[in-house]
């Protein structure tokens, strides 16, 4: 049996690892990345030295020529690999083309597969400008000087990147006096019986002695030695045939009376024992054992261990070496088991101790061999071996989760699979498959199985409305699963609504039950509608979204003569237009604006009733402060004017739903539906690969070859493929390269429609259009979709995609929000996208990921869609959190705090610090900060100060949002009436 693992406890007395310093600073995870990314980066050769090389030692005339031509090689690089991914890939670009041309004079054969190896498609007159501009450079520079350049920057590089891993830990060197550790029984014997057997001792004993040299050995000691056992087994021998003992067979008496013999003790205390033992028939037996006990005794331990196979432990033992005292540090781990059963010996030695001294009669033998050592020994083995496999701590108290009726979350069962990805501890669904090479980590998790039907679901069939939802709902035969669980609660009550659910499971007929619910309130008894009692808000998030959804709900409302309006930054609507509608499409910053207003459109929002929120869970982006303040300001409103106005919350899948569902004021028996990825119509598998290469051209490339076998491997499956990039030219450059790598590999045939009775059609129509790149590529399979393209070319690629003429269609995420075209499997190609409101790459938004992965899988067609999202490995636990809801979401209101809380004081419904805290209340951030303090600026002492009256409401107004109020009000003139207010002792008079 292999030893137990080492805990912490025994690798502090052992040179095992380094003592810790509780002096040294701690480093962080993030920033040791950051800067072993750093460190990388500047290995090997790179873009500053080669200009720092070009530019040294050059008089000033030479100098701004080499500068100039170093200008015009990152203007080539730039036209090769593109501008979509950054000036750092730019740069490693001009730098693979310094060392591909620093010793050619043209572009030859071999340089031509290298660049095209590397970026794909290229364009001929950006490498013949490289090449140009790189003889030019090391024109003026010896060429021996050159190339040892490129030679040590490239030794130094490798020389470090292919040091042995491991050899800067640091080792202790204070050794600490321990114990050899002893064998343990069964490590080097095997399955042989270890037993304190007198035949094998005789047999072992003999051979010994046989093998010795008579000259060393005097004759009357071997004389002796050889005729100790023969005495000891003829006195036994002698004694049995004497009718003694009839059940007892020579063997066992001879093993009883040789270990009575090895005992510690006194001849006086062994005569009685075995007076007890043989009886008087055995007299003079015991006599004649007693005379040569020590010769037996003494003939045993001049045996070697290995003949006698005894364990070193007994030999001591018979010897009569009493264990010494260890001296130095010793740890004794023991399992909760292991004390047990240590009682259980030390009261069962105890019992025969007592056994021993009181009893006068009684077989003694038969006493001692109810307890025996070795099966204790042997039990005690075992229970280590199974402490190897437990936890060293384990949870002492489980609470029971609270069970609401309408949430049906899998995820909570999730969490029994920890797993270790990209660095941080994450817990993922059972059955996920990990792979790790050197290029890419990939995590697949795969599709989940439908929801089984429960005997109380029942369908709600459009047959069964009364008139006004079988007018909007007409053509539809009935609800899906999701929509008849909420339909009841939607349609037939006034109560506040959270639904959690995924991508394309049908939110919007939600929406619209509600909407219904909210017009039959204003139905007069003749039918007649009052149209001037109520307006319906709907809240996009983006306005192509707020397009789709006004021509959705126009054309299902056109029936009752409901008017839909999209109110966003481009569709501007004049008063009368805004009087005469009903129900206005619009988004949140857009609707911020309308509240804030105090004169002009104070009439609109007092005649809002609904309320629909779309996209909630977009609370911890930039635009989450917006959705804060309008649902702080809509249930003030509520509050003071006791007005009943109904809220929607429509959001994806999210952990912390009940502190969204708190926010919105919904009752978590009532109104919170939560339905996890189970109940999407079609299940969804999803894979995340990072590239582990921080070098950016490595990466595209890389990147490339992923993005390439994951299409190939759909492509063999019968599947179509769409591949969403996140630049308009990234979708040519990546079409091309797919092309270009399926011709190199033969597998190009795969690619390539079958030409059905539509595809000669569809043909013409291509080559009739003036986009070049299209006609190039539609014979091998291939499509491109971007905003620029023309409307009519964009139409075409929809239709042939659709009709299955296109094996794969390289598109932007325009494509996932503004029409449903769905495919079997999504690929999305890296995860930098450029914001031009900052000026730099940004990681794309969840909300995206999330509408381009609810294109996968075609209801009617699939069974299941797939999901691939290609991103860097240091981004890949993060996007693994996200959607695979592990973190919650948090507020981000505290940033824009200041600018809100003008607005509220501009807009009179807040005057004083008390108002200030009581509108804060309202928000978000006082949820999450109840129950997250830390992340929001509480310290730990103000948090350990008030923790005895945090979960009371009243005074944690005082504590815990009178901290945040006092850090943003007290540096601002905000009003007339603050300017000589500060906020400590106001908060705490208040409080």
């Amino acid at each position: 049996m292999s030893p137990p693992r080492l805990t912490g406890a025994l690798r502090s007395f052992s040179n095992v690892s380094k003592r810790e310093d509780p002096t040294e600073q701690l480093y962080d995870l993030k920033a040791k990345r950051v800067k072993r990314q750093e460190l990388f980066a500047r290995e090997g050769l790179t873009w500053q030295k080669i200009v720092h090389f070009c530019s040294e030692h050059q008089d000033k005339a030479k100098r701004q020529a080499a500068s100039q031509e170093l200008k015009s090689l990152i203007q080539a690089a730039k036209q090769i690999v593109g501008t979509e991914h950054g000036q750092e890939a730019i740069e490693c670009a001009a730098v693979f083309l310094f060392e591909t041309f620093q010793n050619k004079d043209h572009v030859g054969t071999e340089e031509t597969c290298a660049i095209k190896q590397m970026f794909g498609p290229f364009p001929s007159s950006a490498v013949e400008a490289s090449c140009a501009c790189v003889a030019r450079l090391v024109a003026p520079l010896d060429d021996s000087k050159v190339e040892d350049f490129i030679k040590t920057q490239r030794s130094r590089y490798h020389h470090q990147r292919g040091s042995a891993f491991g050899c800067n830990v640091n080792f202790s060197y204070d050794f600490y006096t321990l114990d050899p550790l002893e064998d343990l029984q069964g490590s080097d014997l095997g399955d042989e019986r270890v037993d304190v057997d007198f035949v094998n001792f005789l047999n072992n004993q003999q051979s010994g002695y046989k093998s010795a040299s008579e000259d060393d050995v005097p004759h009357s000691l071997t004389t002796l030695s050889s005729g100790d056992g023969s005495i000891l087994r003829r006195e036994v021998e002698k004694y049995l045939e004497g009718g003694n003992m009839i059940s007892s067979n020579p063997e066992e008496l001879c093993t009883s009376l040789f270990e009575m013999l090895t005992s510690h003790r006194s001849d006086d205390e062994l005569q009685n024992e075995l007076f007890e033992l043989l009886g008087p028939e055995g007299l003079e037996m015991i006599s004649t054992l007693l005379q040569s006990r020590t010769a037996i005794v003494d003939s045993f331990l001049s045996i070697p261990n290995e003949k006698t196979g005894y364990l070193p432990d007994v030999s001591r033992k018979v010897s009569g070496e009493m264990t010494k005292p260890a001296y130095g540090c010793q740890v004794i781990i023991q399992s909760e088991k292991e004390k047990q059963m240590m009682k259980i010996y030390r009261r069962e030695e105890k019992k025969e101790k007592k056994r021993a001294k009181g009893s006068d009669d009684g077989d003694f033998s038969e006493a001692v061999m109810t307890f025996d050592p070795k099966e204790m020994r042997a039990q005690r083995e075992h229970v280590l071996l199974n402490a190897r496999y437990e936890p060293l701590l384990t949870r002492e108290r489980v609470y029971e989760r609270i069970r609401y009726p309408n949430v049906y979350d899998s995820y909570a069962e999730a969490t029994k699979a920890p797993a270790f990805v990209g660095g941080a501890r994450l817990l993922l669904p059972e059955g996920i498959h990990r792979e790790n090479n050197k290029i890419y980590e990939e995590v697949e998790i795969p599709y989940n199985e439908p929801m089984p039907v429960g005997f109380e679901e029942r369908p709600v069939y459009i047959s069964e409305l009364d008139e006004v939802g079988q007018l909007v709902f007409k053509g539809m035969k009935r609800l899906n699963r999701i929509q008849s669980l909420v339909f009841e609660t939607a349609y037939n009550t006034n109560e506040n609504l959270l639904i959690c659910a995924p991508t394309g499971a049908g939110k919007t007929n939600i929406a619209m039950l509600t909407v219904l619910h909210e017009i039959r309130q204003h139905i007069q008894p003749g039918g007649i509608i009052k149209k001037d009692e109520f307006k319906i808000v709907y809240v996009a998030p983006m306005k192509a979204l707020a397009a789709e959804m006004t021509n959705y709900f126009s054309k299902r409302l056109e029936p009752l003569g409901i008017i839909v309006k999209e109110l966003t930054g481009d569709m501007q609507l004049t008063k009368g237009e805004i009087l005469r509608t009903q129900m206005l499409v619009t988004t949140p910053e857009k609707w911020d604006v309308v509240t804030r207003k105090s004169v002009g459109d104070v009439a609109l929002s007092q005649i809002v009733r609904l309320l629909i929120l779309d996209e909630v869970h977009l609370l911890h982006e930039d635009r989450g402060p917006v959705l804060e303040s309008l649902v702080a300001r809509t249930i003030r409103q509520v509050e003071s004017t006791q007005s009943m106005i109904r809220i929607l919350g429509l959001s994806a899948t999210l952990p912390n739903y009940l502190d969204v569902a708190a926010f919105l004021h919904v009752n978590p028996y009532i109104g919170l539906f939560f339905f996890d990825s189970r109940f999407r119509p079609v299940p969804l598998g999803q894979t995340f690969v990072g590239i582990k290469t921080t070098n950016k051209i490595q990466q595209i490339h890389d990147m490339e070859e992923v993005c390439y076998n994951k299409v190939l491997q759909q492509i063999k499956a019968g599947h179509q493929v769409m591949v969403f990039v996140h630049a308009r030219n990234a979708t040519v450059r990546t079409a091309f390269g797919l092309i270009e790598m399926a011709r190199n590999r033969g597998e190009i045939c795969f690619f390539q429609p079958d030409q059905g009775p539509d595809y000669g059609q569809c043909e013409k129509q291509i080559q009739h259009s003036r986009n070049k790149q299209m006609k190039e590529m539609f014979p091998e399979g291939f499509g491109i979709h971007h905003a620029g393209m023309l409307r009519s070319d964009r139409s075409l690629m929809e239709n042939s995609f659709s009709k299955g003429h296109l094996k794969v269609l390289i598109c932007t995420a325009t494509l996932a929000w503004g029409v449903n075209l769905p495919a079997h499997a999504v690929i999305i190609k890296g995860t930098q996208i450029y914001d031009a409101k900052r000026g730099a790459f940004v990681d794309l938004g969840i909300l995206d990921v999330m509408q381009i992965f609810g294109r996968a899988g075609r209801p009617q067609f699939d069974k299941y869609g797939e999901g691939t999202i290609i991103t860097t490995h240091d981004k890949l636990s993060h996007y693994l959190t996200l959607l695979t809801q592990q973190n919650p979401i948090e507020s981000q209101f505290l940033g824009s705090l200041a600018d809100n809380l003008n607005a509220e004081i501009a807009l009179g419904t807040v005057t004083n610090v008390e108002e200030a805290v009581k509108w804060l209340s309202y928000t978000y951030l006082y949820v999450r900060m109840r129950a997250n303090p830390l992340v929001y600026g509480i310290n730990h002492k103000a948090f350990q100060l008030h923790v005895v009256t945090f979960y009371n409401r009243k005074v944690s107004h005082a504590n815990l949002l009178g901290c945040v109020i006092d850090r943003i009000l007290s540096p601002l003139l905000l009003k007339q009436n603050f300017v000589h207010m500060q906020c400590g002792p106001v908060i705490s008079s208040s409080g």
